[in-house]
């Protein structure tokens, strides 16, 4: 994949941001830093780069959110504030040997999508 200036720019924002942002937080990142983007490239480059496996694209009910790592890793998603964190999780060997009798299945690789409130 060629690195072009704008697949560069959006790189760069999201790896220096390090949250999972919409394709129009990162075009209003950018243009507010005075780096100038067109809203369709921001979505072409994404897209390319989501394709590519540079980065990673999650589906939510209010739209895609970009983020920087491309390795299989887990979220946990604040209840309250829609935040979403990046968790390298590693479950028991006995739950995953566990779940692979269940299933029938020999497990690979696993996310887990977990959702939580602050405790206060």
């Amino acid at each position: 994949m060629r690195l072009s200036r704008q697949r560069k720019l959006v790189l760069e924002l999201l790896w220096q941001e390090q949250r999972h942002l919409s394709a129009r937080d990162i075009f209003e990142r950018l243009n507010q830093q005075g780096r100038r983007i067109g809203h369709t490239s921001v979505y072409q480059n994404l897209e390319a780069l989501q394709s590519a496996g540079v980065i990673e694209c999650l589906d939510r009910a209010n739209g895609r959110l970009y983020g920087y790592r491309s390795d299989p890793h887990s979220h946990l998603t604040c209840l309250e504030s829609g935040e979403i964190q990046d968790l390298d999780v590693v479950l028991p060997a006995e739950l995953v040997h566990r779940i692979e009798e269940l299933t029938g299945y020999t497990i690979e690789s696993y996310t887990l999508q977990l959702a939580g409130r602050p405790r206060h």
